[in-house]
């Protein structure tokens, strides 16, 4: 036996743990993530519950820097439900890049649709805001995709994501910069000019079916009624009415009897009654507006060569975007009215 002491035996080193559980070691304890056990859904429907709540929150006057139309809430609310839905989802196991795709996409507009629901928004603005929606959710969801895979702070990135709308809303300027637009069409109408002019300064008794074409009214938008120019004192005035009690008048502008006539708008305080139009896309309101229409008409092939031209107004954070709608829906509009004059005054002719 040797008398020399026993050399104590060296503990191994415990690796050091990281700041953070990877999000995705949940994968064998759903309890970690609240009602993850009731299936793969659930990270879905959580960021839409988030998204709804922001858009709560977004529910302020217009113009006010809590208003639904704002930067903050258009642009950064999706980025920021995309995020949540990627995040909850790696909470549970790891995800596939298509995953921080369609997943993300598919919760944001479930947040348009339980806006619809729970009536703190309006068709026109639902299909409107759906594919920008959808496309932020996305590129959110890329984003939180990336941060899971390639940091070990997932959970910080979430944080941010979640109150970065609340904070830009805080910081951002108000007031958004005008656009002005414009969109013309014209139609060849087998008809004198004559004809087409008492036509477009008198029409009655709108027919649902005489413009059930425009996809502008299936979303919403009140279709016409009538519209009859009437004289009020020296200024001459056409009356306009639309469905939904909608009424405005057309103030007279320039008047060519056969050639040309022009006019610009007036609303009143009850013009547009509650309910008739969406808060945002209301004419004459903050973020939209229609500055004048013209009617030009011009002999042709022994008819009349009927000439429109619509001009407009945005004041959006996001003009880009929404005068591509705003060209696609008045396009749409001043294509249903010139067929509209067509069929009734080809057969009146």
């Amino acid at each position: 036996m040797s008398d020399s002491p026993t050399k104590p035996t060296a503990k191994p080193i415990a690796p050091a743990e990281p700041d953070e559980p990877s999000p995705w070691d949940s994968a064998e304890d759903p309890s970690r993530l609240p009602f993850g056990k009731f299936g793969k859904l659930t990270p879905i429907v959580c960021g839409m519950v988030f998204g709804l709540l922001l858009r709560l929150a977004f529910s302020g006057a217009p113009s006010s820097r809590w208003s639904a139309m704002v930067g903050a809430f258009i642009w950064l609310v999706p980025l920021a439900t995309g995020a949540i839905t990627v995040y909850l989802a790696e909470r549970q196991q790891r995800r596939s890049w298509s995953y921080y795709a369609w997943a993300p996409a598919l919760a944001t507009a479930l947040v348009v649709i339980g806006s619809l629901l729970i009536l703190i928004e309006g068709l026109i603005c639902a299909v409107v805001i759906v594919p920008l929606f959808t496309f932020m959710g996305m590129a959110g969801g890329l984003c939180m995709g990336l941060v899971c895979r390639l940091t070990r702070w997932p959970r910080h990135a979430a944080y941010g994501f979640a109150v970065l709308p609340l904070a830009a809303a805080l910081v951002l300027p108000q007031g958004a910069p005008a656009q002005m637009g414009q969109v013309e069409r014209s139609l060849w109408i087998n008809a004198p000019a004559s004809v087409v002019w008492e036509g477009i300064t008198n029409i009655r008794n709108i027919q649902p079916h005489e413009v059930n074409t425009a996809w502008t009214y299936r979303i919403g938008v009140p279709p016409p009624v009538e519209a009859v120019t009437v004289q009020e004192g020296s200024q001459r005035v056409r009356k306009s009415r639309w469905a939904k009690g909608v009424h405005f008048d057309e103030i007279i502008q320039e008047w060519e009897p056969g050639r040309h006539l022009r006019w610009t708008y007036r609303f009143g305080p009850d013009s547009i009654p509650a309910g008739a139009l969406d808060d945002h896309v209301a004419i004459g309101g903050a973020y939209f507006d229609l500055n004048d229409t013209a009617y030009t008409l011009t002999p042709e092939a022994g008819g009349t060569r009927l000439h429109l031209r619509i001009s407009y107004r945005l004041s959006t954070d996001f003009n880009t975007y929404a005068n591509w709608w705003a060209q696609a829906l008045l396009d749409n509009f001043a294509q249903t009215v010139l067929q509209l004059y067509k069929t009734r005054l080809e057969g009146s002719a």
